[in-house]
């Protein structure tokens, strides 16, 4: 009987999913940013909701949660013109348990040189005034060249802050030295000397990588030239995982010789989301891998499939139940006009079949998106997303209307 009610229970769950569409109402949060390249969400101000945090591309900005789906978001500065080149990302998490967030960036964007650290690359932790909106002061750690991307990491009874680079040092068309990952470790004086942690030196052409904690296991996933690669820290160290593991967790994904520029676990882990090649055309998902809390495991019987080929510069996917359903969904930004002329964001439901389209999210407004997050803005209990456009030089809030 037990079995009969829980088959009959999956065939209502199933049903439900495939009849259930999203439904996402579109503000507009900021329509006159420069660039937009990375996104941060977090309680900037303590006031108990999420506000957004923007690497634009000579300022690091915060929007204030005005705690109204109608009301508009107050713009601070946090800092300007740290370097003399670009801005290109920002990490915002509350390391200190106090409720407001501490918050890095990375600047100093010029992808094509690879050789000089004083001309390429930069990250900086910015301490908090008494006052948030007023500006934050800029204290510069070392680095390596190309900064690209970074993400707060729980590590035991301290924090990282995880850095990769795009090129490795001396890096040209690919090839040449590895990446080189660090973790700097939160020290109590921010001001003092931060203790690096080599995370990996080994990939070529990293675009983005993904953070995850499961209690005391906390690990990194890389998207790569060389496909994805995954890397836990333990017994306070960072290890790579084992090599029959890490073969059967991840065989590359790669339909290209260019590897992959997006990642996201979905699932608790039970699958892997990908963007393919590196600011490429190609979303695609791996399920039934190997479980991450359970190295030993082996699972032979992965399957990879292509949600859509329609992306045009792929440049951002999230992970999440954004439907209730109990299990998630991708979304996916591109930001140059794909074979239909279009640029945007859209839904994928793994669970339905041969909708190569999706779900698209934004027709009424334009959205180049160069990155994309996903929070409960609202405090509702479900997702809303959160997209910046470099081509159309926008910050878009999409409102879950989720009907409970």
């Amino acid at each position: 009987m037990k079995k009969t009610i829980l088959f009959c229970l999956l065939i209502v769950r199933t049903v439900v999913a495939q009849q259930l569409k999203p439904d996402f109402k579109i503000q507009v949060v900021d329509n006159q940013i420069a660039i937009g390249y990375g996104l941060a969400i977090g309680d900037v101000d303590g006031d108990r909701r999420p506000d957004i945090l923007l690497a634009d591309q000579k300022q690091f900005v915060w929007y204030q949660n005005p705690g109204n789906k109608t009301a508009p978001w107050k713009r601070y500065v946090m800092a300007a013109d740290l370097t003399p080149q670009d801005n290109v990302c920002i990490a915002a998490r509350d390391l200190d348990g106090d409720g407001r967030v501490e918050v890095a960036v990375g600047a100093g964007w010029n992808p094509s040189e690879t050789s000089d650290g004083t001309k390429s690359g930069a990250v900086f932790y910015l301490i908090r005034p008494s006052d948030p909106t007023q500006r934050w002061e800029p204290v510069r750690l070392p680095h390596e060249v190309t900064t690209h991307r970074m993400r707060w990491a729980k590590t035991g009874a301290t924090y990282q802050l995880v850095v990769v680079p795009l090129h490795g040092l001396g890096n040209k068309n690919g090839e040449g030295r590895g990446v080189r990952v660090w973790g700097y470790e939160f020290p109590k004086n921010p001001r003092a000397p931060w203790k690096r942690n080599l995370i990996d030196s080994t990939l070529h052409l990293t675009h983005n990588f993904e953070v995850w904690e499961d209690n005391s296991s906390t690990g990194v996933i890389i998207a790569s030239k060389e496909g994805g690669k995954i890397i836990e820290w333990k017994n306070n160290a960072w290890r790579y995982m084992p090599d029959e593991a890490a073969r059967n967790a991840l065989p590359l994904l790669t339909n290209n010789t260019d590897g992959m520029g997006e990642i996201r676990r979905f699932d608790n882990g039970k699958g892997i989301a990908t963007i393919q090649p590196m600011h490429g055309n190609l979303l695609q998902v791996e399920n039934g891998y190997y479980s991450l809390k359970s190295p030993k495991e082996v699972v032979t019987d992965k399957e990879i499939s292509i949600l859509s080929d329609g992306l045009s510069q792929g440049h951002a996917l999230v992970c999440g139940d954004f439907l209730g359903i109990g299990r998630d969904q991708i979304v996916a930004g591109w930001r140059n006009p794909n074979p239909d002329g279009k640029v945007g964001v859209r839904l994928f439901n793994p669970q339905e079949e041969n909708n190569f389209q999706g779900y698209p999210l934004d027709e009424s407004v334009r959205m180049a998106c160069e990155d994309l997050q996903a929070a409960d803005l609202d405090g509702d209990g479900d997702l809303d997303l959160i997209a910046s456009g470099r081509a159309t030089l926008n910050v878009l809030i999409y409102w879950n209307q989720l009907k409970k």
